[in-house]
């Protein structure tokens, strides 16, 4: 695997770590309601869920796997994969909410902002990194061009 592309799978993983972390930031508000808990009065649920408006379910938050690609012949790189965070809500008390339960509570996404500011400022730096790894590259090649011309 080449420098570039190597800085280049780098520049790709940073940017999929912000989009995720703005996804996050930006529904972090989205609240849904709790899922059911799996109690035995399944004729309850159907008839509520009958007569009842449906609501969209909380923003499910994402997070991003980044690992090195040291398998194969010519190692190197990053491979990036995006999963859910598990749990993905948790219950949280608004009781105005048209979808609240009999507690009031609601199913709100499990997203922690300061965590998320921290991936944003990682991605930048990783950004940063990989650029520089291309403007080195590249002022590198023009050098030993300039050298055997």
């Amino acid at each position: 695997m080449s420098i570039f592309s190597i800085a280049t799978s780098g520049l790709s993983a940073a940017s999929l770590r912000v989009n995720v972390a703005a996804s996050n930031i930006a529904n972090i508000r989205t609240t849904g309601p709790l899922p059911a808990s799996g109690g035995s009065s399944t004729s309850a649920s159907a008839v509520s869920s009958s007569i009842s408006p449906t609501f969209p379910a909380a923003y499910v938050p994402l997070r991003v796997d980044q690992v090195d690609q040291s398998s194969g012949s010519t190692p190197g790189g990053t491979f990036t994969t995006v999963s859910a965070v598990s749990p993905s809500f948790t219950a949280q008390s608004d009781p105005s909410a048209p979808f609240a339960n009999q507690d009031g509570l609601v199913a709100a996404p499990n997203v922690d902002l300061a965590s998320e500011f921290v991936q944003l400022a990682t991605a930048k730096y990783s950004f940063i990194a990989n650029a520089k790894v291309i403007q080195a590259y590249s002022e590198t090649t023009e050098s030993l061009l300039d050298i055997t011309t």
